[in-house]
């Protein structure tokens, strides 16, 4: 059993050591991703709620056609950021702004985001939904911007 606590114990420090790496590097690549097929119409799935969505923000006044390259290019920016590292703190501040906005479409438009509400999303709700992850996500890489650290320390 000693063995397999130092084999355990040494793995929990790895992942202790890099899991905010790789955590903001992934969420990076899907920032930068998602960002990306924007830019290209139709190649995005969320682009017609996206595009809704900012059309009722503005009250009617930013069509989908202006509003998906700018949310395009923030969404990249956001992945290059959390990709180089540098910024976060205001990579964070534009993280959560974009996802506070990717959440509004379940309260917008049910009808489109629930099969029967509130209880079975759509799969376009469940690509909002899975948001939840990715705002835990930044949650953890924030935690971080000032020095802090994850210990693989023992409990308490």
């Amino acid at each position: 059993m000693d063995r397999f606590d130092g084999i355990d114990a040494g793995i929990t420090r790895w992942m202790a050591r890099n899991g905010v790496t790789f955590l903001r590097i992934s969420l990076g690549i899907v920032f930068f991703w998602f960002g990306v097929l924007k830019y290209f119409p139709a190649a995005s799935p969320a682009e017609a709620l996206a595009g809704k969505t900012i059309l009722v923000l503005s009250l009617g006044h930013i069509q989908p056609n202006i509003s998906m390259p700018i949310l395009a290019t923030w969404e990249c920016v956001i992945g290059l950021g959390l990709l180089s590292g540098v910024a976060l703190r205001l990579v964070i501040l534009l993280l959560f702004a974009q996802m506070a906005g990717t959440l509004l479409p379940l309260f917008f438009f049910p009808h489109e985001t629930f099969a029967s509400i509130p209880f079975a999303p759509t799969l376009e709700g469940q690509y909002i939904i899975k948001n939840l992850v990715l705002i835990s996500a930044g949650l953890v890489i924030g935690a971080t911007v000032r020095g802090g650290r994850m210990t693989a320390g023992p409990k308490p």
